[in-house]
Parts: structure tokens; C-alpha cells; sequence
């Protein structure tokens, strides 16, 4: 114990740099945990950065989805409607470059549309999904650009002739004002005006006739009807 007091007593100075020794190391652990801190901090908020990713990549899924519905709708309008296609036979002729372009886009992005906005997940699976919607209302404008120009400038006079007539007579089967024998006439009568002419897609004829159907019903005779 004694030649422990007579080192110190010689060794009193030792005091001065082992304070400072002591006083880096504690400097250094604090540091240091302040850094372990700092990390824990930047780990909780890149973890809730990627949380709120999720959340936007959902919410830009139901925008897209939303964007695909519109240009369905706007496509729909041409395919429901016999005098649409009449005024712009364009829409529905795949012999033209462009419809044949908008319709492959459509079945693309209809083929790439999920059943909800949750089922894409991945940046790559929503990129696919926005650049075929994209694809697909590009496509619609310019097909719409070209037949609103066109019309039916390719018809010639006499075919222009019967499809004003067709569209005259499919205002008369669609008016509830005539009998169901006069609507029933003009409906047939268009058809035939269309023979030849127009390609009317089958969901187009379904709604046409959807709407004409009570005046041909009750325009039919008995014969037409069946056995009873």
C-alpha cells in the first residue's frame, strides 16, 4: 500500500492526461451513441417513407384505373351508338392502320389492368400498367382525329346518300312517337342501307336493337311471333 502512495505521490502528473483520456473516451461514447441513435431515427423514417410509396403507388393504381375507365367510355360512345359510327365509319373499319392501332392498345391495356388497385404491387407492374393506358388514350385521340376529318369522304356519292338515309331511318325506329309497324319498317330498312357500308360490331346491333326492341316486338305479326 505504501509503494502504491509513493507512486502516486511521484506519478501525481499522470493525473492530467489520464483525466484528458477519460474525457475523449467519453466524448467518443456519447458520439458514438448518438450515431447509433441517429441511425435508429433514419431507419423509422425510411420505414415510414416506403409506407407512404405504398400508399401513393396505390392511390396513382386507382388514377390510372380511373383514366382506363374514361377512354373505355369514350370508345363505348362510338360502339353503342349506330349514329356515331354513321357520321365517323372510321371507328369501327379494321382496314384502317389507326383503328386497328387503338384497338390493339385497348386489348393491351385491358390485358394489363388489375382487378384492384391493390393487385400491383411492384414500380415495374404499375410503369407496365401506366404506359399501356397511356397507349391506349394516344391511340383513341388519333383514331378520333383521323375519322373526324375523314367522315365519310372515302364513300362515294351514292354510298354517302344511303347513309343519310340509314341515319334518318334509325331516328324514326328510335322515336316512341311513330307506330311500331313504322319503326319496325325503318329499322329494317336501315340495316339494309348499312349492308355493305358498315361493320356493326355486335354489342353496337345488341344496342340498337335494345332500344328499338318494343317497337319491333309489338310491330311483329303473329306469324313472326311463333307458335303460341
Amino acid at each position: 500500500m505504501e509503494s502504491l502512495l509513493e507512486f502516486l505521490s511521484d506519478k501525481w502528473w499522470l493525473v492530467f492526461p489520464l483525466s484528458a483520456f477519460a474525457g475523449q473516451y467519453a466524448n467518443s461514447w456519447r458520439k458514438a451513441s448518438e450515431r447509433r441513435h441517429q441511425r435508429k431515427v433514419e431507419l423509422y423514417t425510411l420505414k415510414n417513407q416506403a409506407r407512404e410509396a405504398e400508399k401513393a403507388s396505390a392511390a396513382e393504381v386507382e388514377a390510372l384505373m380511373a383514366a382506363h375507365d374514361a377512354t373505355n367510355r369514350r370508345w363505348l360512345d362510338y360502339e353503342l351508338d349506330v349514329g356515331k359510327l354513321i357520321d365517323f365509319p372510321l371507328m369501327t373499319d379494321v382496314r384502317e392502320p389507326l383503328t386497328v392501332a387503338f384497338l390493339r392498345a385497348k386489348r393491351e391495356a385491358d390485358g394489363q389492368r388489375p382487378a384492384s388497385a391493390a393487385d400491383i404491387t411492384s414500380p415495374a407492374r404499375l410503369e407496365a400498367y401506366r404506359q399501356a393506358v397511356n397507349s391506349f388514350a394516344v391511340a383513341l385521340d388519333v383514331a378520333e382525329r383521323e375519322a373526324r376529318r375523314i367522315r365519310d369522304s372515302k364513300f362515294s356519292g351514292p354510298e354517302r346518300e344511303r347513309l343519310a338515309t340509314a341515319r334518318k331511318l334509325l331516328m324514326i325506329a328510335e322515336n316512341h312517337a311513330a307506330t311500331p309497324a313504322e319503326r319496325q319498317a325503318a329499322y329494317k330498312r336501315a340495316r339494309r342501307e348499312l349492308d355493305g357500308l358498315i361493320v356493326l360490331p355486335d354489342v353496337t346491333i345488341a344496342a340498337l336493337e335494345e332500344r328499338v326492341a318494343p317497337g319491333l316486338d309489338a310491330g311483329r305479326q303473329p306469324s313472326e311471333s311463333g307458335p303460341a
